[in-house]
């Protein structure tokens, strides 16, 4: 399949940039007539914890861990220095630092940040909660909903 290719550590790296004759429904798939920016909001959109990074980024494989240890395995999409531009602007961004931009985290379709932004989330104790309101966390979410109904009981 032209444009994705399967890595070690469960990376999938996507070339959104490559054009592919496969009409797929995955949301993976890459199609001809939509841009760099449509496939990123379409991805952010598909997946409910999604993080998009550079090759070789330790704050990346950071943040996987962070998350990992909490349940949560993302999908994670791995970018070149054109498609990163074509990321949507966080609330941080200004231009000096628009290059820096992955890793960027989207929980449910929106922007987490960082991993400073993904670290002061666990830190405040709203990490998990926004995880199983976006659905990454379904055992979790059947524990909660059981320990709600003995607390009831």
């Amino acid at each position: 399949m032209q444009g994705i290719r399967r890595c070690s550590n469960d990376v999938v790296h996507l070339n959104l940039t490559t054009m592919s004759s496969s009409t797929s429904s995955s949301s993976l798939s890459i199609d001809v007539d939509e841009s760099t920016e449509t496939r990123i909001q379409r991805l952010i959109s598909d997946h409910p914890v999604i993080i998009f990074s550079r090759s070789e980024c330790c704050m990346c494989h950071v943040m996987k861990k962070l998350l990992a240890t909490n349940g949560v395995h993302p999908t994670v999409i791995e970018l070149d220095d054109q498609e990163i531009a074509a990321l949507p602007p966080h609330d941080t961004d200004t231009d000096t630092n628009l290059r820096n931009r992955a890793p960027l985290l989207f929980i449910g379709g929106t922007s987490v940040g960082g991993l400073e932004s993904l670290v002061a989330l666990r830190l405040s104790g709203h990490l998990i909660p926004r995880l199983v309101e976006v659905g990454a966390l379904w055992a979790f979410e059947e524990k909660s909903a059981s320990m709600s109904r003995i607390e009831l009981a």
